[in-house]
């Protein structure tokens, strides 16, 4: 990784965060025909910027490989359908939002939160590169552009005429490479009297909760709040709110103007920069400890599951994220300690898992399976997932969710 530069002032990244090893691409799911096929697999080492404070991974992938046909699609997830309609409600009021407004969302997946603008009669657009997602977008009535977002998009919607009063970007700027390319793009979009929200996860929770299985190839960066500002007040953007999220282990949703908007910083951005100091995010110490914690987490993983295989324990798991692939990748998980994990996504279901190659199958079969342990790979939706299996206490099952830290819930 010699010679790599941050993605956003270009500072050579000289300083480790933490090195997971090698991986193959988290959402590269395999069929079950190329089950004795090499993978690639990349080095999985996050580095920090000393410059901007940015982690950051290097892109292996073009984005065209990993997202043309992504396999996520966030309306199988009751809890983030709620926290999306939670939010459009509350923007509606907050931004005065009506049937002359437009709601243009960056990373729009299949229409799961521009349903609600929608529904309340207000304009919408998405802006979607995975064609799967996109299609399905496009047939609850939602218009959709298939393509990436960039200044190139941002001045072609520009000169059609396009001026949102908000634009929304939920979970897509870890994922970017050119990220000036993208907040300048998010500039040439919005009007002086508008606002951008973005959702991403905040590297201080990834931090104090040892979220290691966070971070996967797809996922670039990862992002303070110290280091976002910087980022947007390099494009003439800044930050005046910010409120933060239990969505994904812990999550910031920005709300960004305009300078020449000239709104005044929250008193919860001020509070939050100052729990960022006082944390030590801006000191190398804190990243230098990271490693060392990385690795006695795995050690708890590695052993509760070999307790459980010594005792005659079965161990089903729930779940095919991309984090769950790095921790499964990470920590040596076998067939043998853990056989099969569900999904109810049905364009995941057999499929392998990258690496691993557990097979995916439908929930129907764990409940089948009767198995002693549910290990929860999205940890981050455990009480949505221990609601929809509580079947499994009938026959004493247990849950096993890997973070904050390891936990058995009966």
């Amino acid at each position: 990784m010699d010679g790599h530069r941050c993605r956003f002032c270009a500072r050579e990244l000289d300083e480790t965060f933490v090195d997971l090893g090698l991986s193959p691409l988290a959402n590269s799911f395999v069929p079950p025909e190329r089950e004795d096929a090499v993978e690639p697999a990349y080095p999985l080492h996050a580095r920090v910027c000393r410059a901007c404070g940015l982690v950051q991974l290097p892109q292996f992938e073009p984005a065209a490989n990993i997202f043309d046909q992504y396999l996520y699609y966030s309306s199988y997830s009751e809890s983030w359908l709620r926290h999306s309609e939670a939010y459009a409600a509350d923007m509606m009021v907050r931004a005065r939002l009506n049937s002359a407004s437009e709601v243009i969302e960056i990373a729009s997946n299949d229409g799961y939160l521009l349903q609600y603008f929608r529904r309340a009669g207000i304009r919408t657009l998405g802006v979607e590169p995975a064609s799967g997602p996109a299609a399905a977008s496009i047939a609850k009535g939602i218009p959709t552009r298939i393509c990436y977002f960039g200044r190139d998009a941002a001045t072609a919607l520009r000169s059609e005429g396009h001026a949102p009063e908000l634009i929304v970007a939920n979970n897509v700027l870890p994922h970017v490479n050119d990220i000036n390319d993208f907040v300048a793009g998010l500039r040439i979009l919005l009007p002086d009297t508008g606002r951008v929200t973005l959702e991403l996860p905040h590297l201080l929770h990834l931090i104090e909760g040892i979220q290691f299985d966070t971070i996967y190839h797809e996922h670039l960066s990862y992002f303070s709040l110290a280091t976002l500002e910087t980022v947007f007040g390099a494009h003439g953007l800044r930050v005046f709110d910010v409120e933060e999220l239990p969505t994904h282990g812990g999550s910031l949703r920005l709300h960004v103007g305009t300078e020449a908007a000239g709104a005044s910083p929250s008193p919860a951005l001020a509070q939050l920069r100052r729990r960022e100091a006082a944390a030590g995010l801006d000191r190398p110490a804190i990243h230098r400890d990271f490693p060392a914690k990385v690795a006695a987490k795995r050690e708890a993983i590695r052993d509760f599951l070999a307790a459980a295989q010594r005792a005659g324990k079965t161990v089903i798991a729930y779940g095919a994220p991309a984090k769950g692939n790095t921790l499964l990748n990470y920590c040596g998980v076998t067939r043998e300690l853990i056989p099969f994990t569900v999904d109810r996504n049905p364009h995941k279901q057999g499929l392998l898992l990258p690496g691993t190659h557990l097979p995916i199958r439908d929930p129907a079969e764990l409940i089948a399976a009767r198995p002693d342990y549910v290990f929860i790979l999205p940890w981050n939706l455990k009480d949505e997932i221990i609601a929809q299996l509580a079947a499994i206490r009938a026959w004493g099952g247990q849950f096993v969710v890997p973070a904050p830290e390891l936990t058995i819930i009966s």
